[in-house]
């Protein structure tokens, strides 16, 4: 007889990127690889040549300081301090994780109790829906809807209705993957709002704040009044560094917090990758300089693919790496189309299980890995896949 699973594990799900990525790399067929968050565009050459050194380091191939390089905690409190406008502390209001995910965790697993209910919205990527699951918590799905052709809107309505005195914390993330969806400054006074008449915590998924479109400002809920208190900013080397392989993420939060989260992260982790966090400091503070041009690419991929599906259900992402199709217009689920893209050399993920009920209608498009001209032609692509050529 096989062995019980875990209750925790009951609802986990697999996020499917994996299955299609290994389809593609099984096949010889040179297909468009859009269903994973990889990026082309390479790291700052000044943080890559400092990993390099960094092997050579002693000092880096040690367990300590559990809670990450003293150099990277001040380098990134500066940071969200910069985008905040609220003070903090690399000493007292920092702690490094082994990436923004795991530091998700980690804050969750810090916070919040069994049975506990998170608000994120939906759709939201399967990894954070999983890691609410992980830490004994309810996810509770408020929508991000769209008309065809416009951008993503949070439905403030729902949200109010959705606390309830279960209701612990929200998990969100501006843009948002995998919809690309911007909380606006009046999304933000909502936000705020409820979280202090409620006093509810906030978890800000900060993975892709700067990677904003169409010169959005950047809005960090943490200015708002009585937010500051209340706010965890979890950031990552990944998306906005360019540094997946790092694997590094930074927890900045209030100070009467920051105990019980460095330790959840030392009991889980214990310390993320030595040879990594120096670097990442570099490209963190370097990030202000070599943010601008990487933006004005990814905004040019979206530009050019939403072109070139003009006149399908495509709603377009104020900033991100992707954007979503809503192919139940056509009939099919995600899973069908993602098997009809294959044919026509795209490897996409459907979005079925991130999100509510209505995720599956969706498929996603990655565009940080693939460049303009290989994304030329994509709209004749998709049409003949969706049958409407």
């Amino acid at each position: 007889m096989p062995r019980p699973r875990p209750r925790r594990l009951q609802h986990i799900q697999g996020i499917g990127v994996d299955q299609m990525g290994n389809l593609a790399d099984a096949s010889d067929r040179d297909y468009l690889r859009l269903e994973n968050l990889d990026v082309d565009i390479p790291p700052d050459p000044d943080a890559v040549a400092y990993t390099e050194q960094a092997l050579h380091l002693d000092g880096c191939n040690s367990y300590l300081p559990f809670t990450g390089k003293a150099h990277l905690r001040d380098v990134a409190a500066k940071h969200v301090t910069q985008i905040s406008g609220v003070e903090y502390s690399g000493e007292r209001n920092c702690t490094i994780a082994a990436g923004g995910l795991s530091g998700i965790l980690n804050v969750l697993l810090a916070t919040i109790e069994e049975g506990d209910e998170v608000i994120i919205t939906d759709p939201i990527y399967r990894g954070l829906i999983n890691r609410v699951l992980l830490a004994g918590g309810v996810p509770k799905f408020v929508p991000f809807t769209f008309q065809p052709g416009g951008e993503w809107k949070l439905d403030g309505h729902a949200l109010r209705s959705a606390i309830t005195d279960r209701t612990t914390a929200m998990l969100l993330m501006s843009p948002s993957m995998p919809t690309g969806g911007y909380f606006d400054q009046d999304d933000w006074h909502l936000v705020s709002e409820l979280c202090v008449s409620h006093d509810l915590l906030l978890i800000l998924d900060s993975a892709m704040e700067r990677l904003v479109f169409d010169n959005r400002p950047i809005v960090h809920p943490a200015s708002f009044p009585g937010m500051a208190e209340r706010t965890v900013t979890v950031g990552s080397s990944a998306k906005e560094l360019r540094m997946i392989g790092w694997r590094v993420g930074w927890i900045v939060a209030p100070e009467a917090l920051m105990g019980d989260i460095a330790a959840v992260s030392m009991a889980n982790v214990v310390v993320p990758v030595g040879i990594a966090q120096e670097a990442v400091a570099i490209a963190l503070e370097r990030s202000a300089v070599t943010m601008p041009q990487y933006v004005t690419e990814l905004q040019a991929r979206r530009d050019l693919i939403v072109e070139e599906l003009a006149g399908l259900p495509v709603a377009v992402p104020a900033g991100g790496w992707s954007l979503l199709i809503r192919v139940s217009d056509f009939g099919i689920d995600g899973d069908t189309a993602s098997k009809r893209l294959l044919d026509q050399g795209i490897c996409a993920t459907s979005m079925a299980g991130w999100g509510g009920a209505q995720a599956g209608q969706y498929i996603r498009f990655v565009f940080s890995n693939e460049p303009l001209d290989r994304l030329r032609g994509i709209g004749a692509k998709v049409r003949r896949a969706l049958g409407v050529l």
